[in-house]
């Protein structure tokens, strides 16, 4: 199980910790979580189990307080969450996987601060100590969107799928989440229809 410090915040990666269950067969991916804040985003959005039966880790509560999720935000963490994937599916060049709120509206709510360094004077967006997880994901999106990573946190092409992960492949093109499964099966797919 990986583990990932995020803002003050041990959260387990969602792409290596949860399980994805696909009828009988049991898969982890092994790719390396997303660097720096991207690795909350990404565990986020890889909280729906299994997008076909709607299995969700959001549902447990010892996940919900690894995110810091209140009891009463859970609507609320799970409409960034699907505004999360659509974007993510966005950098892969796909449509929304369904109608989600818009993200930029989303994250319109949360409070960041500049924060200076004094010792190099270097700048950065921060959430508030007792930031929401809204405000969390918009210093991690607003991090690597000045860093260039943004755009490579993609989700799966499989439509029974759609698992963030990080595309870490030299020309940025990387369609699954899995070759070893997700991509096996689209190949098998064109295979047989040919």
């Amino acid at each position: 199980m990986s583990v990932t410090p995020v803002r003050g915040l041990q959260v387990t990666t969602g792409v290596t910790a949860w399980c994805r269950r696909r009828g009988n067969v049991a898969t982890m991916n092994d790719r390396a979580p997303a660097p720096g804040g991207l690795a909350l985003v990404e565990a986020l959005v890889n909280t729906l189990l299994d997008i076909r039966t709607g299995e969700d880790a959001l549902d447990r509560p010892e996940v919900r307080a690894r995110f810091g999720i209140p009891p009463g935000e859970l609507d609320a963490a799970r409409a960034l969450r699907e505004s999360l994937r659509a974007a993510c599916l966005a950098h892969a060049g796909h449509p929304p996987h369904r109608e989600v709120t818009p993200l930029t509206d989303l994250l319109a709510t949360a409070p960041l601060h500049v924060r200076v360094d004094p010792a190099d004077g270097a700048a950065t967006l921060a959430p508030p100590d007792d930031a929401s997880l809204t405000s969390r994901v918009a210093a991690a999106i607003a991090e690597a969107t000045t860093t260039g990573t943004w755009p490579r946190l993609k989700a799966c092409e499989a439509s029974d799928c759609h698992w963030a992960y990080y595309d870490r492949s030299p020309a940025a093109r990387s369609r699954w989440c899995d070759m070893r499964v997700c991509g096996a099966r689209a190949k098998m797919r064109r295979y047989r229809a040919k």
